[in-house]
């Protein structure tokens, strides 16, 4: 198994990307601490995982917050032991709207979700990661931080900082054995962030859910969206060992729809 006796703390653990990379990850060996603002999802993650003969622990948080984060790298010491893997996957798409129509309120909210938790629980977890000389941090970007769409500054702009502290922290952290790694997933269209963005960029051409998806996936070169599973294998993989001489790198996984 991949990450045998490690311990990982994913955000946005209740759903989507981060239950199934909390599901990847234990069925690797991992002990989980899942963490997002909804007890029920977080319940029922942690239940499925516990089922597989898994181990995870749930705290609600809100990682907008520096108290939250300090309880949720604080929950994951005491009932699973010293954090060897960090995954900042939480996010919010936020506003669906031109630039001169996004409130500075709207702004600062998805910014602060996006990068203001990513370093707030980055600044946390490095400590003991330097102590014992080793951990994995993977920041969950997007294809948005790379490639330009209408009507969703705060997120790119949220994402395409995330590249940036995943470079810097890289750097600073790399011979002190810790790597840090960003995953820009494409579309991942069962979740309900992708679909309720779907439907809100539908509205705004005019054209039906069906239609937009359909043309936004011919611009990729599989032709489809990614799934769930696919972004956490990806996670799995640089979080693990076998990704010992990665870091300061973005891995695209967006079936073919970004190429830097």
């Amino acid at each position: 198994m991949l990450l045998e006796g490690k311990v990982a703390v994913i955000t946005g653990g209740g759903r989507g990307i981060g239950r199934a990379t909390a599901q990847r990850f234990a069925a690797e060996g991992a002990a989980v601490l899942i963490a997002s603002r909804t007890e029920a999802e977080l319940r029922k993650v942690a239940r499925e995982i516990e089922e597989a003969r898994g181990k995870a622990a749930w705290v609600t948080a809100d990682v907008s917050r520096e108290a939250d984060c300090a309880r949720i790298i604080s929950a994951a010491e005491d009932r699973l032991g010293a954090v060897n893997i960090l995954v900042n996957n939480a996010g919010d798409y936020g506003p669906v709207k031109p630039i001169e129509e996004i409130s500075p309120e709207e702004w600062d909210h998805v910014i602060a979700v996006h990068l203001r938790g990513a370093f707030l629980l980055t600044r946390l977890v490095l400590p003991g990661m330097y102590q014992h000389h080793s951990g994995a941090i993977v920041n969950i970007s997007s294809l948005s931080a790379k490639a330009a769409f209408s009507w969703g500054s705060a997120y790119a702009a949220a994402k395409a900082g995330l590249l940036g502290l995943t470079r810097v922290t890289a750097a600073e952290a790399a011979r002190r054995g810790v790597r840090v790694n960003a995953i820009c997933p494409g579309p991942v269209t069962e979740t309900k962030m992708s679909q309720d963005l779907g439907n809100a960029l539908a509205v705004r051409l005019r054209i039906s859910p069906e239609i937009q998806l359909r043309q936004f996936l011919e611009g990729i070169l599989q032709g489809r969206g990614q799934t769930a599973g696919e972004i956490a294998a990806a996670a799995a993989f640089l979080a693990s060992d076998q990704a010992g001489a990665i870091t300061g790198q973005s891995l695209n996984v967006d079936g073919g729809a970004a190429f830097y």
